[in-house]
Protein backbone atom coordinates (compact mmCIF):
# COMPACT_ATOMS: atom_id res chain seq x y z
CA UNK A 1 0.00 0.00 0.00
CA UNK A 2 1.17 3.43 -0.95
CA UNK A 3 -0.05 7.01 -0.68
CA UNK A 4 -0.62 8.55 -3.80
CA UNK A 5 -1.26 12.30 -4.54
CA UNK A 6 -3.09 12.63 -7.39
CA UNK A 7 -3.20 16.44 -9.22
CA UNK A 8 -6.26 16.55 -11.21
CA UNK A 9 -7.86 14.15 -8.98
CA UNK A 10 -11.29 15.11 -9.65
CA UNK A 11 -11.16 14.93 -13.35
CA UNK A 12 -11.57 12.99 -15.89
CA UNK A 13 -8.50 11.08 -15.85
CA UNK A 14 -7.48 11.61 -12.18
CA UNK A 15 -10.65 10.42 -10.75
CA UNK A 16 -10.71 7.12 -12.67
CA UNK A 17 -7.14 6.88 -11.84
CA UNK A 18 -7.88 7.53 -8.19
CA UNK A 19 -10.69 4.85 -8.43
CA UNK A 20 -8.11 2.67 -9.77
CA UNK A 21 -5.38 3.23 -7.04
CA UNK A 22 -7.98 2.88 -4.49
CA UNK A 23 -9.19 -0.16 -5.35
CA UNK A 24 -5.56 -1.97 -5.22
CA UNK A 25 -5.52 -0.51 -1.52
CA UNK A 26 -3.19 2.53 -2.04
CA UNK A 27 -3.78 5.37 0.05
CA UNK A 28 -5.02 8.25 -2.58
CA UNK A 29 -4.96 12.46 -2.12
CA UNK A 30 -6.86 13.64 -4.61
CA UNK A 31 -5.81 17.21 -5.34
CA UNK A 32 -7.65 20.00 -7.02
CA UNK A 33 -9.65 23.44 -7.09
CA UNK A 34 -12.98 21.29 -6.67
CA UNK A 35 -14.99 18.41 -6.07
CA UNK A 36 -16.88 16.33 -9.47
CA UNK A 37 -19.45 13.82 -9.24
CA UNK A 38 -17.10 11.57 -10.66
CA UNK A 39 -14.88 12.09 -7.65
CA UNK A 40 -17.71 11.96 -4.76
CA UNK A 41 -18.75 8.34 -6.21
CA UNK A 42 -15.68 7.04 -6.19
CA UNK A 43 -15.02 8.39 -2.42
CA UNK A 44 -18.21 6.70 -1.61
CA UNK A 45 -17.01 3.38 -2.87
CA UNK A 46 -13.43 3.82 -1.52
CA UNK A 47 -12.26 5.14 1.75
CA UNK A 48 -9.20 5.44 0.82
CA UNK A 49 -9.87 8.51 -1.51
CA UNK A 50 -9.67 11.53 0.43
CA UNK A 51 -10.51 15.01 -1.76
CA UNK A 52 -8.03 17.67 -0.75
CA UNK A 53 -8.86 21.36 -2.54
CA UNK A 54 -6.34 23.58 -3.77
CA UNK A 55 -4.82 25.47 -6.98
CA UNK A 56 -1.71 24.02 -8.39
CA UNK A 57 -0.81 27.58 -9.10
CA UNK A 58 -0.44 28.15 -5.22
CA UNK A 59 2.13 27.55 -3.22
CA UNK A 60 0.55 27.00 0.02
CA UNK A 61 -2.35 24.90 -1.26
CA UNK A 62 0.31 22.45 -2.81
CA UNK A 63 2.87 22.46 0.22
CA UNK A 64 -0.27 21.96 2.69
CA UNK A 65 -1.49 18.76 0.81
CA UNK A 66 2.05 17.31 0.94
CA UNK A 67 3.00 18.12 4.65
CA UNK A 68 -0.20 16.84 5.65
CA UNK A 69 -0.14 13.53 3.62
CA UNK A 70 3.29 13.44 2.54
CA UNK A 71 3.06 10.97 -0.70
CA UNK A 72 5.51 8.66 -1.47
CA UNK A 73 4.36 9.18 -5.24
CA UNK A 74 2.44 12.00 -7.58
CA UNK A 75 0.46 11.65 -10.62
CA UNK A 76 0.40 14.54 -12.48
CA UNK A 77 -2.58 14.76 -13.82
CA UNK A 78 -4.13 18.83 -13.82
CA UNK A 79 -3.98 21.23 -16.56
CA UNK A 80 -5.76 23.33 -18.86
CA UNK A 81 -6.32 20.68 -21.52
CA UNK A 82 -6.55 20.72 -25.05
CA UNK A 83 -6.10 22.61 -28.42
CA UNK A 84 -9.06 25.46 -28.28
CA UNK A 85 -8.99 26.06 -24.39
CA UNK A 86 -5.05 26.95 -24.70
CA UNK A 87 -5.83 28.76 -27.72
CA UNK A 88 -8.51 30.88 -25.45
CA UNK A 89 -6.18 31.64 -23.45
CA UNK A 90 -2.56 31.12 -23.51
CA UNK A 91 -1.10 33.22 -20.45
CA UNK A 92 -3.52 31.26 -18.39
CA UNK A 93 -2.14 27.86 -19.95
CA UNK A 94 1.38 28.88 -19.09
CA UNK A 95 0.44 29.82 -15.82
CA UNK A 96 -1.11 26.49 -15.05
CA UNK A 97 0.33 24.06 -17.26
CA UNK A 98 3.92 25.51 -16.49
CA UNK A 99 3.97 26.96 -13.47
CA UNK A 100 1.83 24.33 -11.60
CA UNK A 101 4.15 21.59 -13.25
CA UNK A 102 6.97 23.38 -11.64
CA UNK A 103 5.37 23.74 -8.31
CA UNK A 104 4.43 20.26 -8.19
CA UNK A 105 7.95 19.11 -8.74
CA UNK A 106 9.36 21.23 -6.45
CA UNK A 107 7.13 20.12 -3.53
CA UNK A 108 7.52 16.51 -4.64
CA UNK A 109 11.66 17.00 -3.90
CA UNK A 110 10.65 18.85 -1.06
CA UNK A 111 8.65 16.75 0.92
CA UNK A 112 10.22 13.20 0.23
CA UNK A 113 8.41 11.92 -3.05
CA UNK A 114 9.87 9.14 -4.36
CA UNK A 115 8.58 9.50 -8.26
CA UNK A 116 6.54 11.40 -10.41
CA UNK A 117 4.37 10.86 -13.64
CA UNK A 118 3.61 14.12 -15.50
CA UNK A 119 0.68 12.74 -18.23
CA UNK A 120 2.08 14.23 -21.30
CA UNK A 121 0.96 14.49 -25.12
CA UNK A 122 0.78 13.90 -28.25
CA UNK A 123 0.83 17.61 -29.17
CA UNK A 124 4.07 17.57 -28.04
CA UNK A 125 5.26 16.77 -31.70
CA UNK A 126 3.23 18.57 -33.47
CA UNK A 127 2.63 17.33 -36.88
CA UNK A 128 3.89 13.59 -37.40
CA UNK A 129 6.09 13.03 -39.61
CA UNK A 130 4.72 9.21 -40.33
CA UNK A 131 1.42 7.14 -40.02
CA UNK A 132 3.16 5.72 -36.72
CA UNK A 133 5.64 7.72 -34.07
CA UNK A 134 7.67 6.11 -31.06
CA UNK A 135 9.33 9.03 -28.39
CA UNK A 136 12.32 9.47 -30.45
CA UNK A 137 10.52 11.84 -32.95
CA UNK A 138 11.07 15.44 -33.53
CA UNK A 139 9.48 17.58 -31.10
CA UNK A 140 7.77 20.74 -32.69
CA UNK A 141 4.28 21.53 -31.06
CA UNK A 142 2.18 23.84 -32.57
CA UNK A 143 0.00 25.89 -30.46
CA UNK A 144 -0.12 27.10 -26.71
CA UNK A 145 -1.42 23.80 -25.41
CA UNK A 146 1.27 21.79 -27.25
CA UNK A 147 4.33 24.13 -26.92
CA UNK A 148 3.30 24.83 -22.61
CA UNK A 149 3.31 20.70 -22.40
CA UNK A 150 7.00 20.35 -23.88
CA UNK A 151 8.19 23.17 -21.74
CA UNK A 152 7.33 21.06 -18.67
CA UNK A 153 9.02 18.02 -20.47
CA UNK A 154 12.31 19.81 -21.20
CA UNK A 155 11.84 22.01 -17.29
CA UNK A 156 11.52 18.58 -15.71
CA UNK A 157 15.12 16.86 -17.31
CA UNK A 158 16.33 20.14 -16.32
CA UNK A 159 14.64 19.56 -12.51
CA UNK A 160 16.08 15.87 -12.59
CA UNK A 161 19.56 16.84 -14.07
CA UNK A 162 19.97 19.39 -10.54
CA UNK A 163 18.21 17.55 -7.83
CA UNK A 164 17.92 13.67 -8.96
CA UNK A 165 13.96 13.06 -8.29
CA UNK A 166 12.38 10.70 -10.92
CA UNK A 167 10.15 12.19 -12.96
CA UNK A 168 8.43 10.33 -15.87
CA UNK A 169 6.51 11.73 -18.87
CA UNK A 170 3.51 9.78 -19.91
CA UNK A 171 2.66 10.47 -23.74
CA UNK A 172 -0.64 9.69 -24.54
CA UNK A 173 -3.16 10.92 -27.71
CA UNK A 174 -6.64 11.60 -27.37
CA UNK A 175 -8.23 9.41 -24.37
CA UNK A 176 -12.17 8.66 -24.29
CA UNK A 177 -14.49 6.86 -22.32
CA UNK A 178 -16.98 7.00 -19.84
CA UNK A 179 -16.41 10.40 -17.68
CA UNK A 180 -15.19 12.40 -21.15
CA UNK A 181 -16.36 15.97 -20.92
CA UNK A 182 -15.45 17.44 -23.47
CA UNK A 183 -17.30 17.22 -26.97
CA UNK A 184 -15.04 15.50 -29.22
CA UNK A 185 -15.40 12.77 -31.14
CA UNK A 186 -15.85 9.62 -30.85
CA UNK A 187 -18.46 11.20 -27.96
CA UNK A 188 -20.15 13.21 -29.85
CA UNK A 189 -20.64 10.59 -32.30
CA UNK A 190 -21.75 8.19 -29.02
CA UNK A 191 -23.90 10.95 -27.90
CA UNK A 192 -26.13 11.69 -30.96
CA UNK A 193 -26.01 7.69 -32.22
CA UNK A 194 -27.91 7.08 -28.59
CA UNK A 195 -30.03 9.66 -28.50
CA UNK A 196 -31.00 8.55 -32.10
CA UNK A 197 -30.24 12.25 -33.21
CA UNK A 198 -28.82 12.69 -36.74
CA UNK A 199 -25.30 14.32 -36.71
CA UNK A 200 -23.35 14.79 -40.04
CA UNK A 201 -19.84 16.09 -39.75
CA UNK A 202 -19.16 18.45 -43.21
CA UNK A 203 -15.37 16.70 -43.05
CA UNK A 204 -13.18 14.97 -41.41
CA UNK A 205 -14.18 11.36 -42.76
CA UNK A 206 -10.01 10.94 -43.52
CA UNK A 207 -8.70 11.90 -40.44
CA UNK A 208 -6.74 9.30 -38.12
CA UNK A 209 -5.21 9.51 -34.74
CA UNK A 210 -4.89 7.51 -32.18
CA UNK A 211 -7.77 7.12 -29.78
CA UNK A 212 -7.27 5.75 -26.31
CA UNK A 213 -9.62 4.58 -23.86
CA UNK A 214 -9.81 5.19 -20.12
CA UNK A 215 -9.06 2.05 -19.06
CA UNK A 216 -5.99 1.62 -21.00
CA UNK A 217 -4.61 4.78 -20.11
CA UNK A 218 -5.19 4.12 -15.96
CA UNK A 219 -3.30 0.47 -16.56
CA UNK A 220 -0.74 2.60 -18.06
CA UNK A 221 -0.37 5.20 -15.23
CA UNK A 222 -0.36 2.37 -12.33
CA UNK A 223 2.31 0.54 -14.87
CA UNK A 224 4.42 3.26 -14.82
CA UNK A 225 3.94 3.99 -11.34
CA UNK A 226 4.99 0.16 -10.40
CA UNK A 227 8.15 0.14 -12.23
CA UNK A 228 10.93 -0.56 -10.52
CA UNK A 229 13.69 0.55 -13.30
CA UNK A 230 12.18 2.36 -15.91
CA UNK A 231 14.95 2.90 -18.40
CA UNK A 232 13.94 5.84 -20.05
CA UNK A 233 12.17 9.24 -18.94
CA UNK A 234 9.07 9.65 -22.07
CA UNK A 235 6.66 6.56 -22.66
CA UNK A 236 3.52 6.41 -25.33
CA UNK A 237 0.86 5.22 -23.40
CA UNK A 238 -1.81 4.64 -26.42
CA UNK A 239 -3.48 1.56 -28.79
CA UNK A 240 -0.97 1.95 -31.39
CA UNK A 241 -3.57 2.09 -33.81
CA UNK A 242 -4.96 5.29 -35.54
CA UNK A 243 -8.62 4.42 -37.38
CA UNK A 244 -9.87 7.16 -39.29
CA UNK A 245 -12.73 9.22 -38.38
CA UNK A 246 -14.68 7.59 -41.16
CA UNK A 247 -14.05 4.33 -39.73
CA UNK A 248 -15.06 4.95 -36.60
CA UNK A 249 -18.46 6.23 -37.88
CA UNK A 250 -18.74 2.78 -39.44
CA UNK A 251 -18.39 0.88 -35.92
CA UNK A 252 -20.73 3.58 -34.36
CA UNK A 253 -23.26 2.78 -36.95
CA UNK A 254 -22.40 -1.00 -36.39
CA UNK A 255 -22.89 -1.20 -32.81
CA UNK A 256 -25.81 1.31 -32.55
CA UNK A 257 -28.11 -0.28 -35.01
CA UNK A 258 -29.96 2.88 -37.22
CA UNK A 259 -27.53 5.56 -35.99
CA UNK A 260 -27.63 8.53 -38.22
CA UNK A 261 -24.32 9.50 -38.23
CA UNK A 262 -21.50 10.50 -40.99
CA UNK A 263 -18.81 12.26 -42.36
CA UNK A 264 -17.50 13.81 -45.50
CA UNK A 265 -14.30 13.66 -46.79
CA UNK A 266 -11.14 15.46 -45.61
CA UNK A 267 -9.39 16.29 -42.35
CA UNK A 268 -10.56 17.17 -39.06
CA UNK A 269 -11.45 20.85 -37.30
CA UNK A 270 -11.52 20.86 -33.51
CA UNK A 271 -13.45 23.93 -33.87
CA UNK A 272 -14.49 26.27 -36.95
CA UNK A 273 -10.90 27.41 -38.36
CA UNK A 274 -8.87 25.27 -35.93
CA UNK A 275 -7.45 22.91 -37.64
CA UNK A 276 -5.58 19.50 -36.46
CA UNK A 277 -2.34 18.86 -37.68
CA UNK A 278 -1.05 15.96 -39.30
CA UNK A 279 -1.36 12.78 -36.53
CA UNK A 280 -1.11 8.73 -36.63
CA UNK A 281 -0.25 6.33 -34.01
CA UNK A 282 1.89 6.34 -31.37
CA UNK A 283 3.63 3.02 -30.42
CA UNK A 284 3.75 1.81 -27.45
CA UNK A 285 6.42 -0.64 -27.97
CA UNK A 286 9.02 0.86 -25.42
CA UNK A 287 6.37 1.07 -21.95
CA UNK A 288 5.25 -2.61 -23.48
CA UNK A 289 9.07 -3.67 -22.79
CA UNK A 290 10.29 -1.43 -20.08
CA UNK A 291 6.85 -0.65 -18.27
CA UNK A 292 4.36 -4.17 -18.99
CA UNK A 293 2.11 -2.12 -20.48
CA UNK A 294 -0.59 -4.04 -22.80
CA UNK A 295 -3.60 -2.21 -24.35
CA UNK A 296 -6.70 -4.09 -23.62
CA UNK A 297 -9.22 -1.74 -26.44
CA UNK A 298 -8.76 -1.45 -29.85
CA UNK A 299 -11.59 1.49 -30.90
CA UNK A 300 -14.26 -1.22 -31.50
CA UNK A 301 -13.84 -2.60 -27.85
CA UNK A 302 -13.62 0.81 -26.24
CA UNK A 303 -16.49 1.91 -27.94
CA UNK A 304 -18.90 -1.11 -26.93
CA UNK A 305 -17.56 -1.06 -23.40
CA UNK A 306 -18.56 2.58 -23.08
CA UNK A 307 -21.54 1.47 -24.40
CA UNK A 308 -22.21 -0.85 -22.04
CA UNK A 309 -21.37 1.65 -19.47
CA UNK A 310 -23.94 3.90 -20.34
CA UNK A 311 -26.85 0.92 -20.35
CA UNK A 312 -25.16 0.01 -16.73
CA UNK A 313 -25.78 4.14 -15.91
CA UNK A 314 -22.17 4.23 -15.45
CA UNK A 315 -21.49 7.44 -17.59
Amino acid sequence: MARILVTGGAGFIGAALSAALAARGDQVIAFDRSDSPALARNRACFPEITFRPGEITEWPHLAAAFLGHRPEAVVHCAAIVGVVAAQASPAATFRVNVEGALSVFAASRLFGARRVINLSTEEIYGPFQAPEIDETHPCAPVGAYGISKFAVEQLARDDVRRHGLPILHLRTCWVYGPGLPRPRVPKTLLDAALAGRPLHLAKGADFRVDHVYIDDLVAGLLCALDAPRPRFDAYHIASGAAPTLGEIVAIVRDLVPGAEISAGPGGYDFAPGVSVVQKGALAAGRARDDLGYAPRFDMRAGLAAWIAARHAGED
